[in-house]
Protein backbone atom coordinates (compact mmCIF):
# COMPACT_ATOMS: atom_id res chain seq x y z
CA UNK A 1 0.00 0.00 0.00
CA UNK A 2 1.31 3.76 -0.77
CA UNK A 3 2.33 5.91 1.65
CA UNK A 4 -0.90 7.84 0.66
CA UNK A 5 -3.02 5.15 1.39
CA UNK A 6 -1.21 4.64 5.00
CA UNK A 7 -1.95 8.25 5.47
CA UNK A 8 -5.57 8.11 4.48
CA UNK A 9 -5.88 4.95 6.73
CA UNK A 10 -4.41 7.13 9.74
CA UNK A 11 -6.98 9.85 8.64
CA UNK A 12 -9.79 6.96 8.94
CA UNK A 13 -8.84 6.11 12.45
CA UNK A 14 -8.79 9.68 14.06
CA UNK A 15 -12.13 10.68 11.82
CA UNK A 16 -13.25 7.52 13.53
CA UNK A 17 -12.39 8.65 16.66
CA UNK A 18 -13.68 11.84 16.44
CA UNK A 19 -17.54 10.57 15.21
CA UNK A 20 -17.64 8.56 18.37
CA UNK A 21 -16.76 11.58 20.37
CA UNK A 22 -19.78 14.48 18.78
CA UNK A 23 -21.94 11.56 18.52
CA UNK A 24 -21.62 11.58 22.32
CA UNK A 25 -22.05 15.43 22.74
CA UNK A 26 -25.13 15.43 20.57
CA UNK A 27 -27.02 12.09 22.12
CA UNK A 28 -26.11 13.94 25.90
CA UNK A 29 -27.51 17.29 24.82
CA UNK A 30 -29.93 15.92 22.29
CA UNK A 31 -31.70 13.89 25.27
CA UNK A 32 -31.39 16.47 28.08
CA UNK A 33 -33.01 19.22 25.64
CA UNK A 34 -36.12 17.10 24.89
CA UNK A 35 -36.06 16.56 28.64
CA UNK A 36 -35.67 20.45 29.10
CA UNK A 37 -38.60 21.26 26.75
CA UNK A 38 -40.94 18.54 27.65
CA UNK A 39 -40.76 16.57 24.83
CA UNK A 40 -43.23 13.30 24.55
CA UNK A 41 -41.03 9.90 24.31
CA UNK A 42 -42.36 9.77 20.68
CA UNK A 43 -40.30 13.01 19.67
CA UNK A 44 -37.01 11.55 21.80
CA UNK A 45 -37.27 8.54 20.50
CA UNK A 46 -38.31 8.92 17.07
CA UNK A 47 -36.69 11.90 16.26
CA UNK A 48 -34.32 13.58 18.83
CA UNK A 49 -32.57 9.77 19.65
CA UNK A 50 -33.06 8.89 15.96
CA UNK A 51 -31.09 11.84 14.62
CA UNK A 52 -28.77 11.81 17.24
CA UNK A 53 -27.28 8.73 17.02
CA UNK A 54 -28.07 8.07 13.37
CA UNK A 55 -26.38 11.96 12.31
CA UNK A 56 -22.82 9.69 11.58
CA UNK A 57 -24.83 8.17 8.49
CA UNK A 58 -26.78 11.35 7.56
CA UNK A 59 -23.73 13.17 7.72
CA UNK A 60 -21.94 10.23 5.59
CA UNK A 61 -24.94 10.26 2.94
CA UNK A 62 -24.62 14.43 2.63
CA UNK A 63 -20.37 14.64 2.67
CA UNK A 64 -20.74 11.96 -0.48
CA UNK A 65 -23.44 13.23 -2.37
CA UNK A 66 -21.04 16.64 -2.16
CA UNK A 67 -18.30 14.87 -3.20
CA UNK A 68 -19.92 13.03 -5.68
CA UNK A 69 -19.77 10.00 -4.21
CA UNK A 70 -23.40 9.33 -3.34
CA UNK A 71 -22.69 4.99 -3.57
CA UNK A 72 -19.97 5.30 -0.88
CA UNK A 73 -22.45 7.35 1.38
CA UNK A 74 -25.64 4.74 0.49
CA UNK A 75 -23.13 1.73 1.39
CA UNK A 76 -22.44 3.33 4.30
CA UNK A 77 -25.91 3.32 5.20
CA UNK A 78 -26.92 0.25 4.23
CA UNK A 79 -23.79 -1.72 6.01
CA UNK A 80 -24.58 0.20 8.74
CA UNK A 81 -27.94 -1.34 8.61
CA UNK A 82 -26.56 -4.63 8.51
CA UNK A 83 -24.30 -3.97 11.11
CA UNK A 84 -27.10 -2.60 13.80
CA UNK A 85 -29.40 -5.67 12.90
CA UNK A 86 -27.04 -7.40 13.60
CA UNK A 87 -23.84 -6.80 15.37
CA UNK A 88 -25.63 -4.45 18.27
CA UNK A 89 -28.16 -6.62 19.66
CA UNK A 90 -25.33 -9.45 19.37
CA UNK A 91 -22.64 -7.06 21.44
CA UNK A 92 -25.62 -6.12 23.93
CA UNK A 93 -27.04 -9.33 24.33
CA UNK A 94 -23.39 -10.76 25.49
CA UNK A 95 -22.82 -7.29 27.44
CA UNK A 96 -25.89 -7.95 29.17
CA UNK A 97 -24.89 -11.54 30.18
CA UNK A 98 -28.22 -12.91 30.11
CA UNK A 99 -31.30 -13.15 28.23
CA UNK A 100 -32.23 -9.98 27.07
CA UNK A 101 -36.46 -8.95 27.04
CA UNK A 102 -38.09 -7.36 24.21
CA UNK A 103 -41.86 -6.91 23.69
CA UNK A 104 -44.46 -7.13 21.47
CA UNK A 105 -44.88 -3.54 20.59
CA UNK A 106 -41.27 -3.92 19.93
CA UNK A 107 -41.52 -6.85 17.51
CA UNK A 108 -45.16 -5.98 15.68
CA UNK A 109 -44.38 -2.46 15.44
CA UNK A 110 -41.13 -1.59 15.63
CA UNK A 111 -39.34 -4.71 13.78
CA UNK A 112 -42.25 -4.80 10.98
CA UNK A 113 -42.45 -0.83 10.31
CA UNK A 114 -39.02 -1.05 9.66
CA UNK A 115 -39.56 -3.83 6.93
CA UNK A 116 -41.63 -1.81 5.61
CA UNK A 117 -38.79 0.84 5.40
CA UNK A 118 -36.53 -1.42 3.53
CA UNK A 119 -39.57 -2.39 1.22
CA UNK A 120 -40.44 1.34 0.58
CA UNK A 121 -36.70 1.87 -0.47
CA UNK A 122 -36.74 -1.13 -2.59
CA UNK A 123 -39.98 0.10 -4.35
CA UNK A 124 -37.81 3.58 -4.64
CA UNK A 125 -35.12 2.09 -6.55
CA UNK A 126 -37.23 0.06 -8.77
CA UNK A 127 -39.53 2.90 -9.80
CA UNK A 128 -35.98 4.60 -10.79
CA UNK A 129 -35.20 1.93 -12.97
CA UNK A 130 -38.54 1.85 -14.36
CA UNK A 131 -39.32 5.06 -15.02
CA UNK A 132 -36.00 6.79 -15.05
CA UNK A 133 -33.83 4.61 -17.04
CA UNK A 134 -29.84 5.73 -17.67
CA UNK A 135 -29.45 5.59 -21.20
CA UNK A 136 -27.77 2.40 -22.58
CA UNK A 137 -26.91 0.60 -19.06
CA UNK A 138 -29.20 -2.42 -17.96
CA UNK A 139 -30.84 -2.22 -14.34
CA UNK A 140 -29.64 1.37 -13.73
CA UNK A 141 -32.07 4.42 -12.68
CA UNK A 142 -32.07 7.71 -11.34
CA UNK A 143 -33.64 8.43 -8.31
CA UNK A 144 -35.00 12.12 -8.72
CA UNK A 145 -36.07 14.58 -6.19
CA UNK A 146 -39.61 13.66 -6.23
CA UNK A 147 -39.11 9.93 -5.94
CA UNK A 148 -36.85 10.57 -2.94
CA UNK A 149 -39.95 12.42 -1.45
CA UNK A 150 -41.40 8.50 -1.14
CA UNK A 151 -39.13 7.54 1.73
CA UNK A 152 -39.36 10.69 3.39
CA UNK A 153 -43.22 10.63 3.46
CA UNK A 154 -43.11 7.39 4.93
CA UNK A 155 -41.03 8.61 7.88
CA UNK A 156 -43.44 11.39 8.48
CA UNK A 157 -46.20 8.05 8.98
CA UNK A 158 -43.59 6.42 11.18
CA UNK A 159 -43.61 9.73 13.21
CA UNK A 160 -47.53 10.14 13.28
CA UNK A 161 -48.07 6.48 14.23
CA UNK A 162 -45.84 6.64 17.10
CA UNK A 163 -47.53 10.25 17.96
CA UNK A 164 -50.72 8.28 18.40
CA UNK A 165 -49.31 5.74 21.24
CA UNK A 166 -48.34 8.59 23.12
CA UNK A 167 -51.21 11.27 22.74
CA UNK A 168 -52.40 12.09 26.24
CA UNK A 169 -48.77 12.52 27.46
CA UNK A 170 -47.82 14.83 30.21
CA UNK A 171 -44.49 16.39 30.01
CA UNK A 172 -42.98 15.87 34.12
CA UNK A 173 -41.83 19.30 35.18
CA UNK A 174 -39.44 17.99 37.46
CA UNK A 175 -37.16 16.65 35.24
CA UNK A 176 -36.29 20.19 33.96
CA UNK A 177 -34.52 21.25 37.26
CA UNK A 178 -30.64 20.87 36.92
CA UNK A 179 -30.70 21.39 32.99
CA UNK A 180 -28.82 24.18 32.05
CA UNK A 181 -29.88 24.78 28.13
CA UNK A 182 -27.82 27.12 26.66
CA UNK A 183 -25.10 25.01 27.66
CA UNK A 184 -26.76 21.75 26.52
CA UNK A 185 -27.39 24.47 23.17
CA UNK A 186 -24.01 24.71 23.08
CA UNK A 187 -22.33 20.94 23.34
CA UNK A 188 -25.56 20.46 19.92
CA UNK A 189 -23.90 22.61 18.36
CA UNK A 190 -19.91 21.21 19.08
CA UNK A 191 -21.31 17.55 18.25
CA UNK A 192 -22.73 18.65 15.43
CA UNK A 193 -19.91 20.41 13.88
CA UNK A 194 -17.25 17.83 15.01
CA UNK A 195 -19.17 15.01 13.17
CA UNK A 196 -19.71 16.72 10.06
CA UNK A 197 -15.83 17.77 9.68
CA UNK A 198 -15.15 13.85 10.78
CA UNK A 199 -17.45 12.43 8.41
CA UNK A 200 -15.93 14.73 5.48
CA UNK A 201 -12.45 13.84 6.03
CA UNK A 202 -13.20 9.79 6.53
CA UNK A 203 -15.52 10.06 3.69
CA UNK A 204 -12.88 11.26 1.37
CA UNK A 205 -10.08 9.24 2.87
CA UNK A 206 -11.69 6.12 2.15
CA UNK A 207 -12.95 6.97 -1.20
CA UNK A 208 -8.60 7.51 -1.59
CA UNK A 209 -8.49 3.72 0.12
CA UNK A 210 -10.56 2.49 -2.20
CA UNK A 211 -9.16 3.49 -5.52
CA UNK A 212 -5.37 2.56 -4.70
CA UNK A 213 -7.05 -0.86 -3.64
CA UNK A 214 -9.18 -1.51 -6.65
CA UNK A 215 -12.38 -1.78 -4.62
CA UNK A 216 -15.98 -0.61 -5.24
CA UNK A 217 -16.95 2.46 -3.25
CA UNK A 218 -20.60 0.77 -2.61
CA UNK A 219 -18.38 -1.75 -0.93
CA UNK A 220 -15.90 0.34 1.13
CA UNK A 221 -19.17 1.94 2.28
CA UNK A 222 -20.37 -1.34 3.42
CA UNK A 223 -18.02 -2.18 5.25
CA UNK A 224 -15.66 0.38 6.36
CA UNK A 225 -17.60 3.75 6.60
CA UNK A 226 -20.27 1.72 7.71
CA UNK A 227 -18.35 0.07 11.22
CA UNK A 228 -17.23 3.74 11.65
CA UNK A 229 -20.55 5.56 11.57
CA UNK A 230 -22.23 2.64 13.76
CA UNK A 231 -20.05 2.69 16.65
CA UNK A 232 -22.40 5.71 18.51
CA UNK A 233 -25.42 3.30 18.09
CA UNK A 234 -23.40 0.13 19.79
CA UNK A 235 -22.31 2.16 22.75
CA UNK A 236 -25.58 3.72 23.47
CA UNK A 237 -27.19 0.09 22.86
CA UNK A 238 -24.58 -1.71 24.97
CA UNK A 239 -24.60 0.50 27.19
CA UNK A 240 -28.52 0.05 27.57
CA UNK A 241 -28.20 -3.76 27.86
CA UNK A 242 -26.14 -3.15 30.65
CA UNK A 243 -29.04 -1.08 32.64
CA UNK A 244 -31.23 -3.78 31.84
CA UNK A 245 -33.23 -1.72 29.65
CA UNK A 246 -32.79 -4.18 26.72
CA UNK A 247 -36.04 -2.57 25.09
CA UNK A 248 -34.40 0.43 24.69
CA UNK A 249 -31.64 -0.77 23.75
CA UNK A 250 -33.35 -3.05 20.68
CA UNK A 251 -35.76 0.04 19.78
CA UNK A 252 -32.55 2.21 19.38
CA UNK A 253 -31.06 -0.17 17.03
CA UNK A 254 -34.65 -0.37 14.62
CA UNK A 255 -35.30 3.12 14.93
CA UNK A 256 -31.87 4.40 14.00
CA UNK A 257 -32.35 1.92 10.76
CA UNK A 258 -35.46 3.41 10.09
CA UNK A 259 -34.14 7.10 10.21
CA UNK A 260 -30.97 6.07 7.87
CA UNK A 261 -33.06 3.98 5.23
CA UNK A 262 -36.11 6.60 4.89
CA UNK A 263 -34.31 10.15 5.67
CA UNK A 264 -30.61 9.82 5.18
CA UNK A 265 -30.68 8.11 2.03
CA UNK A 266 -33.31 10.92 0.19
CA UNK A 267 -31.30 13.74 2.08
CA UNK A 268 -28.16 13.16 -0.42
CA UNK A 269 -30.12 12.66 -3.41
CA UNK A 270 -32.18 16.00 -2.76
CA UNK A 271 -28.97 17.97 -2.42
CA UNK A 272 -27.54 16.29 -6.03
CA UNK A 273 -30.87 16.30 -7.32
CA UNK A 274 -30.93 13.09 -9.19
CA UNK A 275 -28.49 9.57 -8.49
CA UNK A 276 -28.14 7.11 -11.08
CA UNK A 277 -28.83 3.49 -8.90
CA UNK A 278 -27.67 0.19 -10.27
CA UNK A 279 -30.69 -2.53 -9.33
CA UNK A 280 -28.22 -5.38 -9.51
CA UNK A 281 -26.16 -3.94 -6.67
CA UNK A 282 -28.71 -2.53 -4.42
CA UNK A 283 -30.81 -5.95 -4.74
CA UNK A 284 -28.15 -8.40 -3.16
CA UNK A 285 -27.75 -5.80 -0.69
CA UNK A 286 -30.99 -5.26 0.57
CA UNK A 287 -31.58 -9.10 0.34
CA UNK A 288 -29.03 -9.10 2.84
CA UNK A 289 -30.64 -6.55 4.94
CA UNK A 290 -34.33 -8.07 4.39
CA UNK A 291 -32.46 -11.48 5.97
CA UNK A 292 -30.58 -10.13 8.89
CA UNK A 293 -33.69 -8.54 9.57
CA UNK A 294 -35.77 -11.45 9.65
CA UNK A 295 -33.28 -13.20 11.94
CA UNK A 296 -33.35 -10.25 14.21
CA UNK A 297 -37.15 -10.96 14.44
CA UNK A 298 -37.25 -14.48 14.72
CA UNK A 299 -34.56 -14.29 17.58
CA UNK A 300 -36.49 -11.74 19.24
CA UNK A 301 -40.20 -13.15 19.25
CA UNK A 302 -39.10 -16.63 20.17
CA UNK A 303 -40.17 -16.00 24.16
CA UNK A 304 -40.04 -12.21 23.67
CA UNK A 305 -36.31 -12.85 24.69
CA UNK A 306 -32.72 -13.28 23.18
CA UNK A 307 -30.67 -15.45 24.54
CA UNK A 308 -26.71 -15.82 24.76
CA UNK A 309 -26.60 -18.19 21.72
CA UNK A 310 -29.25 -16.23 19.82
CA UNK A 311 -26.83 -13.03 20.40
CA UNK A 312 -23.85 -15.30 18.68
CA UNK A 313 -26.05 -16.25 16.28
CA UNK A 314 -26.26 -12.83 15.05
CA UNK A 315 -22.66 -12.20 15.07
CA UNK A 316 -21.89 -15.37 13.06
CA UNK A 317 -24.25 -14.00 10.47
CA UNK A 318 -22.56 -11.08 10.26
CA UNK A 319 -18.83 -12.43 9.83
CA UNK A 320 -20.52 -14.64 6.92
CA UNK A 321 -21.60 -11.24 5.35
CA UNK A 322 -18.20 -9.84 5.89
CA UNK A 323 -16.65 -12.89 4.40
CA UNK A 324 -19.01 -12.88 1.22
CA UNK A 325 -18.41 -8.73 1.11
CA UNK A 326 -14.69 -9.72 0.79
CA UNK A 327 -14.99 -12.42 -1.59
CA UNK A 328 -16.71 -9.99 -3.58
CA UNK A 329 -13.77 -7.59 -3.52
CA UNK A 330 -11.07 -9.80 -4.13
CA UNK A 331 -13.09 -11.58 -7.59
CA UNK A 332 -13.37 -15.23 -5.78
CA UNK A 333 -17.35 -14.81 -6.27
CA UNK A 334 -19.48 -12.59 -8.59
CA UNK A 335 -22.82 -12.57 -7.22
CA UNK A 336 -22.82 -8.36 -7.09
CA UNK A 337 -22.11 -6.42 -10.53
CA UNK A 338 -18.18 -5.57 -10.72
Amino acid sequence: MSGVALIDVGIVFAATIAVWKGSGWLESASDRLATYYGLPQVVQGALVAAVGSSFPELASAVASALQGSLSLGVGAIVGSAIFNILVIPALSGIARDGPMEANRTLVYKEAQFYMLAVSVLVITFSMAVIYYPADGERLVGTVTRPLALLPLGMYGLYVFIQSQDTADYEADEDGREGIDAGRQWALLGAGLLTILVAVHFLVESVDAIGLALGVPEFIMGVTVVAGATSLPDTLVSVRSARDERGVVSLGNVLGSNTFDLLVAIPAGVLIIGEWAVDFAMAVPMFGVLTLATLHLFTVLRTDLVMTMTEAYSLLVAYLVFVAWVVAEAVGVVGVLPS
